[in-house]
This record gives structure tokens, sequence and C-alpha cells, in this order.
């Protein structure tokens, strides 16, 4: 996408989402495809709602397609628990879980470009020994980047079970390792690295990272990352075109962006933090492997960042399209499947 597409994808954007009206120069214009049909439109929309969806975007092309918000569940007391009420522009500020992964390995891609970072490295290079409950020599032969593909061999305990690098499990608690290992490697705390690195250069105005209540902190994760729509929009968008951001600014270098999406050796559908479609196979969080890729319905060259209750980015190179998806709980086992088989007759 060139600089002056994206300034006006950036206008159209903001025009959305702003709470007072935004003066654009030639903004990009905001209508899905003329072949689309108004029934099938509905119908991706009806569904999205049913399936308590809070916030909708769809960009191609450099156009926002779809913007759509709905008010969230007031009786789900686990949905409050990942909300902070309205940003200033009135979106609501949702604590978009395991998608934060993403975020990280794309502050990991940065680290990296910084010369901070070798992530075939052992973690105890940067966390020291100790930080396991495997034995001295085991810990040892843990690197960083397996840490990245979930193949540490750890459970969630930090136990050892296996060799690094030879089976696939989705581990949380040792995820969040890696936010220990960036901010030991850049001396300096990760609200700021985020807000230096990432969040500033991409103009992501409302994410930041917040202390998690207790009973979410269980779960071996403290810290949850905190944004809208928008911002996420504007993350997926940095990706899209290759690490630069839409006002211009190089974020992370495209070499170790495209690295995040190397096909793990133990899960063809996981690459550092991020979820591949096109895999052979697919091993999913908690979930026992299946043939064929992750998301059957979507194009093979799509990329996600995935989080708990169905909370979606999905980035699709060959269409130059980015989709967002926040909310509560969808409560359809077969959601990324029967959202994409409504959006690719939306957009065709």
């Amino acid at each position: 996408m060139s600089r002056a597409l994206g300034r006006g994808f950036a206008c159209a954007l903001a025009a959305f989402l702003a709470a007072a009206p935004v003066a654009c120069a030639a903004p990009a214009p905001a209508a899905v495809p003329a072949a689309a049909q108004p029934e099938d439109l509905k119908n991706l929309l009806d569904y999205l709602r049913r399936k308590n969806s809070t916030g909708f975007i769809v960009i191609q092309n450099g156009k926002v397609l779809i913007n759509q918000a709905w008010p969230g569940p007031e009786s789900d007391p686990v949905f409050a628990a990942f909300t902070y009420g309205p940003s200033a522009d009135g979106a609501l500020l949702e604590d978009v879980a395991s998608q934060q992964k993403s975020f990280v390995a794309v502050l990991v891609a940065i680290a990296i470009d910084k010369g901070l970072l070798d992530i075939e490295a052992p973690v105890s290079t940067y966390l020291g020994q100790g930080w396991s409950k495997a034995s001295a020599e085991q810990e040892a032969k843990i690197r960083v980047i397996d840490v990245l593909t979930m193949s540490s061999g750890l459970d969630e305990k930090f136990a050892y079970v296996a060799p690094p690098n030879t089976v696939f499990f989705y581990n949380t608690p040792v995820y969040a390792i890696t936010k220990r290992i960036i901010t030991a490697a850049a001396k300096q705390p990760l609200e700021t690295i985020t807000h230096d690195w990432l969040t500033a250069p991409a103009g992501m105005k409302d994410t930041a990272w917040r202390k998690r209540p207790a009973a979410l902190a269980s779960v071996g994760n403290d810290t949850g990352l905190v944004t809208t729509p928008r911002d996420v929009a504007m993350f997926g968008l940095m990706v899209l075109n290759g690490g630069v951001a839409d006002n211009g600014t190089r974020v992370v270098s495209k070499a170790q962006l495209d690295a995040l999406f190397t096909r793990s050796t133990t899960n063809p559908s996981y690459g550092r933090l991020w979820w591949l479609n096109g895999g052979a196979y697919t091993v999913r969080a908690q979930a026992a492997r299946s043939e064929g890729q992750l998301i059957p319905a979507a194009p093979a060259d799509l990329v996600g960042a995935l989080g708990l209750f169905d909370r979606r980015l999905y980035v699709v190179p060959s269409r130059k399209l980015i989709v967002v998806r926040t909310g509560a709980a969808t409560n359809d086992p077969d959601f990324d499947q029967q959202l994409w088989l409504r959006l690719m007759k939306v957009i065709g």
C-alpha cells in the first residue's frame, strides 16, 4: 500500500471510529464491493451480532468496507472481567486475551532488529538458571525459539515432559516468560518498549498492558493487553504492509516480520506466536491433531492473532485484507469457519 493510500485509510478509519467529525482530504471510500448481495452482508452481520460480537472491522485495499459495533452482553461476568469501559472515541476497551501473544511476537522481532535478542540462545541466557522445573541440563537446551513456537517441552507447571522442538503444546504460562525475556534483553519495562517500539510508531493510541484481576491472572499470565478494534486494525495494517505503519514509519523489518510466519516443525499451523492457515494439518490449542488447514473456508495465506472469546485479527496478504472481531464468547466451536463462509460471500 502506498503512503498516500495509507494516509487515506487512516483518515477514513478515524472518521469511522472518532466520537467527533474528522476532516479528511480525499478519504478512501467505505463500502462493501458492488458485487456483494445485501442479503449476504446482512447474514454476516446478523451472525456476528448473534454471536456476542462487540466490534467488527473489515479493511481491503486500503478501504474500510465494514465497521460495526454492538453492545456487549450485560449479564456475562466473565466478559465483564475482560473489559475496561469506553475509550475516548467511545470504543470498548477489551483485554484481547491470547491475541497478545502475536503482539509480543512483533516485539521479539523488533528486539532482534535492534540486536538485543538471539532466539537461538537458551532461555537461561536472559532469565538465568532455574526458571523452570527441568534439570539444569534439560533447561539449558530450551531455546527462546522453542518458547515462541509452543514447543518448549514443558507442561503448564514448567515441568519437563519432552525434549524441546519435538511436541507442540499450547502453553500460556510458559509463553508468558517471553515478556520477561524481552524486558531482560532490552533492560526496560514491558510498558515502555511496547509504547516506544510498537504502539506509538503504529498509531495505536488506546493500547496498553494492564494487571489482570486475580481470577484471570491464575492462568499463569498476569498482564493483559487492553485495546480497541481500531488499534487492532492499525496493528494488522502494519503487518499487512510488511512492517510499515500507516504513517510510513518502519516498525519492524520485513525479514523479521516474515520470520514470525515460518511454519514450526511441530505444528504447520503455527509460527512464532501466530496462527497460520494453509498447513497440511492443525494442532489447535488444547485439542488433538486434525488433518487440513486451520480455516478451510479462508484463503491459505491467512495469518491470525487469535484469542479467547474468539477475539480475532486475520491478515490475508493475497487479498490485501484485514479482519478484526472483538466481543464475548461466541459459543460456536466452528466460529472461524462459519465466519469465513459468510465473509467470502461478501468480499468475493
